[in-house]
């Protein structure tokens, strides 16, 4: 990108707003102006960015045709009324929301897997102006898989995810922390964020349970891989909630078309783009959400292979569910849009 924009953040004051801005700061993006817009319940609080505050403005009030490009994390009711004004508008949005992942004319973009769908989007005169970011364990798996997928086709993963607490908000961080107290107080545990007790437990719930015995959590998992990567791989996924506050992390099986042997696939993700292979068959050679908190890779560790299977590998993948899970990939997406695009 050689030029300045325009950015708007709508829902600028929440968690992944927040990080939003922050990444943007860190990556330094090429800003001419930055918008914050939030409820007008933030209106006019302020927000520090590059050494100077800017006023939270309120989201229903925007005149969208200023801003060439919107990060959208304001919830998905929200991002569905204002997203497509801002896109009528003739801003580019890029919404972190689940409202619009499936729709058929929207892309759902991670741009080390399939940023080259961008330049389709694009061409099409009939566009929507809005870019769909994944739902945030789509996106570290789909970043493990793509370049394994290149070198043998996958036919079938079944995934089992274990989900920090800051995929639900704020509201499950701060469960979390009074809850832990409480334990430790012998006090009475609060459920509110989550359906039981999350503190030294582990939930296997999250979202809705939908008619066919999955959670909305597994079912977006599934339906999103299909989109990102080929329609016909087949997902089995497990999603759970477990007390940690950042970090997600996975363990993926996968079974291949074809054969691809451990140093194969050790070296094939070695050589990835945002891809960190730790896998040293010893004590803490492997990575856990810990480590992987504050940073933008996604991390690699227990490659093996599935002697169940003519040709299988296990893996585990973590990651910052709040940075590349979310705010990052945000923004790599909008790193990846060219000039013409935007002019």
């Amino acid at each position: 990108m050689t030029q300045k924009y325009n950015i708007a953040v709508a829902g600028a004051t929440g968690a992944v707003g927040a990080e939003i801005v922050q990444i943007l700061e860190q990556r330094d993006f090429p800003i001419e102006n930055l918008f914050l817009l939030a409820s007008s319940k933030s209106k006019g609080k302020k927000v520090e960015f590059r050494g100077e505050e800017i006023v939270v403005e309120d989201l229903s009030e925007f005149d969208f045709s200023k801003a060439h490009i919107s990060l959208f994390s304001p919830g998905g009711k929200i991002s569905a009324e204002y997203a497509p004004k801002a896109a009528n508008a003739g801003c580019i949005v890029i919404d972190n929301t689940s409202h619009f992942r499936m729709k058929q004319n929207i892309p759902l973009i991670v741009p080390e897997v399939n940023a080259h769908i961008l330049d389709e989007f694009f061409d099409d005169d009939n566009r929507t102006n809005i870019i769909s970011n994944p739902n945030c364990s789509t996106i570290q798996m789909v970043v493990a898989l793509k370049p394994l997928h290149e070198k043998a086709i996958i036919n079938r993963v079944v995934v089992s995810t274990y989900q920090a607490v800051s995929g639900a908000g704020k509201k499950g961080m701060d469960e979390l922390f009074n809850q832990t107290q409480n334990v430790y107080a012998n006090q009475e545990l609060k459920k509110e964020k989550f359906t039981k007790q999350i503190a030294f437990n582990a939930i296997p719930h999250i979202g809705a349970f939908l008619e066919n015995g999955n959670t909305e959590e597994e079912q977006k998992m599934i339906n999103e891989t299909k989109k990102i990567m080929r329609p016909d791989i087949l997902i089995n996924a497990t999603c759970v909630r477990v007390p940690t506050f950042i970090g997600h992390a996975e363990s993926i099986n996968i079974e291949f078309d074809s054969y691809i042997s451990e140093e194969e696939a050790r070296e094939v993700l070695e050589n990835s783009n945002g891809c960190k292979v730790i896998d040293e068959r010893d004590d803490g050679g492997y990575s856990t959400p810990v480590e992987c908190s504050g940073t933008d890779e996604t991390y690699i560790s227990r490659i093996r292979k599935d002697d169940t299977v003519e040709y299988g590998l296990n893996i585990w993948v973590v990651s910052d569910n709040l940075r590349k899970g979310a705010a990052l990939n945000t923004i790599q997406i909008a790193e990846a849009l060219n000039d013409e695009f935007l002019y």
